[in-house]
């Protein structure tokens, strides 16, 4: 298999596994897809880890294997492309991306996918498939534009440059910059540390963020209030106000 899910201590990490540069071909973008519903449904994945190993996160498609097809190829395909990444934006848990080496074309793109980006001050990222004569095909179009805003995201885009990871933080790309050496570590943790958290306040605060920022703003604010008046109803809520209450913030100890 070109990509392993590993599950220790409530998180789960969709590891690439495609020497020599994790190259996104049809049948680990299939993989990625499968893993991402799997984490979906496990009850001991709490958080996900997305990881490439210490080298590189994904260098993007697998090129020699798009040259083959033509355009009635690529159109039975490219649904299938955009819903494995979308499989993975779409996981009901925090995820977190761990950005080593390159990320480009497709690993750009799913490094988008994350709600958060941990890179190694060695990684390199962009969307280089214009100088392909190509667009992204796989979100970047999209992800990347609401992420760092239009013109940010066409000036990427249009001339496929990649950046550095200082720039990369600068722009908003990334989220934080660390020695390569302890890139999947502080992913490891900053998982960890939401795995422990209130699951279900979890899913509701990412759904509310990512469907509230497709609609208008009355829609999005009837999205959060249902999700809130819903938490009413768990037992992590009676929890979390039973121990502010009783011993003070940031103790409770959720189920």
């Amino acid at each position: 298999m070109t990509v392993h899910l590993e599950v220790a201590d409530g998180v789960g990490t969709i590891r690439l596994d495609r020497p020599p540069m994790n190259a996104l071909d049809i049948a680990t973008q299939d993989r990625l897809r499968e893993l991402a519903e799997e984490t979906t449904h496990r009850d001991d994945v709490r958080a996900v880890v997305l990881w490439g190993g210490e080298k590189v996160f994904a260098a993007g498609a697998d090129i020699k294997e798009m040259q083959k097809m033509d355009h009635a190829a690529m159109v039975a395909r490219s649904r299938g492309l955009q819903d494995s990444f979308t499989a993975v934006a779409r996981i009901p848990k925090p995820v977190v991306a761990a950005v080593t080496g390159y990320a480009l074309g497709g690993g750009c793109e799913l490094a988008l996918c994350a709600d958060f980006r941990i890179a190694a001050d060695n990684a390199k990222l962009g969307q280089p498939e214009i100088l392909l004569g190509l667009i992204p095909g796989a979100g970047g179009t999209q992800r990347l534009s609401r992420l760092i805003g239009p013109s940010k995201a066409k000036d990427l885009i249009f001339t496929g440059r990649q950046v550095k990871a200082d720039e990369a933080l600068s722009l908003g790309l990334v989220d934080r910059v660390v020695p390569a050496a302890e890139v999947y570590e502080q992913a490891h943790a900053w998982a960890a540390r939401l795995a422990a958290g209130p699951s279900l306040a979890l899913r509701a605060a990412k759904e509310a963020v990512d469907t509230g920022l497709e609609t208008d703003i009355d829609t999005g604010l009837a999205i959060e209030r249902n999700w809130f008046a819903g938490l009413f109803a768990t037992e992590d809520r009676e929890i979390g106000m039973r121990s502010f209450v009783e011993d003070g913030p940031g103790k409770a100890k959720f189920i």
